[in-house]
């Protein structure tokens, strides 16, 4: 049977530790008990962990031998900052297809309160990608990032760089991705624009900083589903 998987907290060794509310859910709701065991990501390594001692602030665990775990795909998504309840749907999920890191970005047509708004929302983001982590098996919940401006996101470091694109003239990202100049445990790094799309002049200045433009079809797509299609569409290929 498959374990559940957890991150830990704390780690000292071949010791290791979930706290607060974290620690809570596995003693109240999960009703975990010493002896129980489970695999605890700890420091980017995935061991077998046994319950030391439990209450509800705090599970101890002795760590035991490694699990054999899959690499991530070295995938970063630029994320324009949109309604922040779809926006959060779309981290999560694209935290469960495995992103590596997640970068919000006020675009031009992004609302201004929400871009105002977005950087005391960044602690909630890593919340929520933390459970989607332990919920899918992963080894480590994706770094996000504080919201940056558009400057920063074409500096962005990537051996592909995609640009989500609506331009009939794009490439489909299957296509490009398909393409063979993009090597397997390459990094790359796609960027997704706000409710309304991109303006001319943001599409010019990605052009002119070396990007490439894909399309994910003919349809229009909300900002949290090109987001996550972009992210199936990726892992399928990459992966």
């Amino acid at each position: 049977m498959t374990r559940r998987r957890w991150i830990a907290d704390q780690v000292s060794g071949n010791r290791a530790a979930l706290v607060g509310e974290h620690a809570a859910h596995l003693a109240r709701a999960l009703r975990a008990q010493p002896g129980q065991e489970f695999d605890i990501a700890a420091d980017g390594v995935v061991r077998r962990g046994r319950i030391l001692s439990l209450t509800e602030d705090r599970v101890e665990f002795e760590l035991g031998q490694a699990v054999e775990t899959t690499p991530a795909a070295q995938v970063t998504l630029a994320l324009a900052i949109f309604k922040f309840d779809r926006m959060e749907w779309a981290i999560e999920k694209c935290t469960e297809l495995g992103v590596a890191r997640i970068v919000p970005f006020a675009a031009r047509r992004t609302d201004a309160h929400l871009a105002a708004a977005a950087a005391k929302r960044v602690e909630r983001w890593r919340r929520i990608v933390r459970e989607a982590s332990e919920q899918a098996r992963r080894v480590a919940p994706p770094e996000i990032a504080d919201p940056v401006k558009l400057g920063d996101v074409l500096a962005l470091a990537g051996e592909m760089r995609v640009l989500l694109s609506e331009a009939e003239t794009a490439v489909s990202l299957h296509q490009l991705c398909s393409a063979g100049d993009y090597a397997r445990g390459s990094s790359m790094v796609v960027a997704t624009g706000p409710e309304g799309g991109w303006t001319n002049e943001e599409l010019q200045a990605f052009a002119q900083a070396g990007w490439k433009s894909a399309s994910l079809g003919p349809t229009i797509l909300r900002a949290e589903t090109a987001a996550i299609a972009a992210l199936s569409v990726i892992m399928a290929e990459i992966a």
